[in-house]
């Protein structure tokens, strides 16, 4: 029986220094050997020549030559001597033209290789990936935070495997209830602050640098894309304009980028085919992309159609409309409104078909002692055509529309009829830039115009039903909350503001004031997360998360009008 103890196994690894290969190869063709041994062969006669005339020099006349035969001799050793070094210096340079050859080729190849790997689909689909990857791995708590998800914290450090069982059951103890009375704090100190505004991150990159931004709009499909359009208000001031497509999952770069020599005033996706963008131009052209290719080329333009419009087209929309009576057949169409005071449907055949909708026509009214409006008699107008502005059609009867124009009237217009308003909503006075339906309580609509002012509609009535005025600056744009009709954000010059009439009439819920020389000029609101997305005069598109927001009533989701203002409409 054996005594002695055997260890256990161990297994080590053993390091050596990196083994350094080279490789090194020529070529040589059939015709390379066949030159190199003509060669050997002439090289070899012309030394025999010599020597044998030589030799029968010494035998028939040895006794004359004897004194020059060592010179000659001697000569004879030269020539031979520098025929091999003349030799062997060819065949030196032969071989190293050979390997330079190699060598040139061999790096050509290289090239050719890196451009192919370059250049290939695979290589930047995996960038691409990558590229993302890292994007998540940066921006990971802002991009939780925009989707309401926890935030993944760092793993700590392992302890060293000395430390007993009981220490670290103690020790996560500890850390737990550590934790729970943060969060109880967070909890405390969030239910005390009120409702806010918290910068998530912000769109942009060097080409949209001091740049307006224009217009916003989602993809109707896939909720993180987001498409924006960059351009210049001013007649006298435009540039470049701009159309980006933007990730939430790439919030450093955009996907595409539409580049045009006329500014971007308006962009919308396609509803039918989520892929399609369409692009409305300073100049009165309009442009539809397939974001799927990567070529920046538009698959339809209507630049060299005779429809086209005259201005600046200032909103554009794809819109489905019912074909029959059932409901079920819809067709997709694009409608545009445009400076030249026209409203368009543009149809989707072998181009772009137009057909106009309503021309907008100015409205002459004054007003008696008693306030009662009565029109003009005697004056002469120098344009009968009203610029348009804004549209909005209604979100369950597509045949209906509200046009908002430059003098300040928002008419109520039907698909049937291109010649008559069906009502006209006087309230503003100055240009109305933004019309929106509640996307909850149907009869109710929000317009905001020039005059520094935002006004509640309701449909059947022709005349404002609540009035805001908090500033004195022009109002840009407005939006409803996704998820609570009583819940709008405005875009003033200088500042945001977000509204809730459950809350007060009076006075806006958060106001986030614009940096010295920026000037707000587009909002909008994500469809499934808490967050407002502004646009400014800089080309940047902020993200903002809302914080402390009170919670949406269910009532307030079905009429506002008779939940929350009905005693007033009484």
């Amino acid at each position: 029986m054996m005594q002695t103890i055997n260890g256990a196994p161990k297994n080590k690894d053993v390091q050596c220094d990196k083994i350094i290969k080279e490789d090194k190869g020529i070529m040589s063709t059939t015709w390379d050997l066949y030159d190199s041994f003509v060669a050997l062969e002439l090289s070899a006669a012309s030394v025999q020549q010599p020597v044998l005339d030589s030799a029968s020099k010494e035998n028939t006349k040895r006794s004359l030559i004897e004194s020059s035969s060592k010179g000659s001799v001697l000569k004879d050793r030269d020539q031979r001597g520098q025929g091999s070094t003349t030799e062997k210096n060819s065949e030196a340079s032969s071989i190293m033209e050979i390997e330079n050859v190699i060598l040139a080729k061999m790096h050509d190849d290289e090239e050719d290789n890196s451009d192919a790997i370059f250049k290939s689909e695979k290589f930047h689909q995996d960038l691409f990936f990558m590229e993302r990857v890292i994007m998540e791995n940066i921006f990971q708590p802002k991009l939780a935070a925009y989707r309401q998800l926890p935030i993944l914290k760092e793993p700590e450090p392992e302890e060293p495997e000395d430390l007993l069982e009981g220490e670290k059951v103690e020790e996560v103890e500890e850390e737990v209830k550590r934790e729970e009375e943060e969060e109880i704090e967070i909890d405390a100190e969030q239910s005390t602050i009120p409702a806010n505004l918290e910068r998530l991150w912000s769109f942009s990159c060097d080409l949209t640098k001091g740049l307006n931004v224009s217009s916003l709009a989602w993809n109707k499909t896939n909720p993180d894309l987001l498409a924006v359009g960059y351009g210049h208000f001013g007649f006298k001031e435009q540039k470049k304009g701009l159309a980006c497509c933007w990730s939430i999952k790439n919030p450093m770069w955009p996907e595409r980028i539409y580049q045009s020599p006329y500014g971007v005033t308006a962009v919308d996706f396609s509803i039918g085919s989520p892929n399609l963008l369409a692009v409305g131009y300073h100049n009165g052209t309009i442009s539809v992309y397939n974001v799927q290719s990567n070529i920046n080329v538009p698959v339809l333009d209507a630049s060299e159609s005779p429809q086209k419009h005259l201005g600046p087209i200032w909103q554009l929309q794809w819109i489905e409309q019912d074909r029959g009576t059932t409901g079920e057949d819809k067709r997709e169409i694009l409608v545009s409104i445009s400076a030249d005071g026209r409203i368009s449907k543009w149809i989707i055949r072998k181009g772009l078909d137009c057909h106009d909708l309503m021309h907008l026509k100015r409205t002459t009214t004054s007003f008696s002692k008693k306030g009662v409006e009565k029109e003009k008699k005697g004056e002469a107008l120098i344009s009968r055509q009203a610029p348009g502005m804004c549209f909005a059609f209604h979100p369950k009867d597509t045949n209906i529309y509200l046009a908002g124009t430059e003098e300040g009237h928002i008419h109520k217009c039907s698909c049937s009829y291109n010649e008559q308003y069906l009502e006209t909503y006087r309230g503003h006075k100055g240009p109305v830039y933004k019309i929106a339906w509640n996307p909850f309580c149907h009869d109710v609509f929000l317009s905001c115009s020039a005059d520094w002012g935002v006004i509640i509609w309701q449909q059947e009535n022709p005349k404002p039903f609540l009035s805001f005025y908090p500033t004195t600056y022009v109002v840009y744009d407005v939006a409803w909350s996704p998820k609570s009709s009583y819940i709008f954000a405005a875009a003033n010059e200088n500042r945001v503001e977000v509204w809730d009439l459950h809350i007060s009439t009076l006075d806006p819920l958060i106001v986030h004031v614009a940096n010295p020389g920026i000037k707000f000029t587009t909002v909008l609101f994500a469809k499934q997360t808490e967050c407002l997305l502004v646009g400014d005069s800089d080309g940047q598109v902020a993200v903002y998360e809302l914080r402390n927001m009170p919670i949406a009533l269910d009532s307030g989701r079905r009429d506002v009008i008779d939940t929350l203002l009905g005693p007033r409409s009484n």
